[in-house]
């Protein structure tokens, strides 16, 4: 099994939390994603492409694997901060 997602990793919780918000209110995620998000993954929206079991830490795949494509996440506290993921793929 493969997953396709993109994300929005912040340092801040309360951060998190508002931009969560935002994007559940209408804010388009790539947006948010590039105005935000602190991993170079920013520049394409937060796009991170395919990746299978393994090569995400784990608290990110977990999350990943639960979600139905299309859907965004709650809050996931991984060693990098506070990540914000939706789901664009599955195969």
């Amino acid at each position: 099994m493969e997953w396709k997602a993109s994300h929005i990793l912040v340092k801040d919780r309360g951060l998190a939390e508002r931009l969560l918000k935002e994007i559940k209110g209408g804010a388009r995620f790539d947006a948010v994603a590039r105005e935000h998000s602190t991993c170079p993954s920013k520049n394409k929206g937060g796009d991170l492409g395919w990746f299978g079991p393994g090569q995400m830490v784990k608290e990110f795949e977990v999350a990943t694997a639960k979600m139905g494509v299309g859907s965004v996440s709650a809050i996931v506290r991984t060693q990098f901060g506070f990540h914000i993921i939706k789901k664009t793929g599955q195969r």
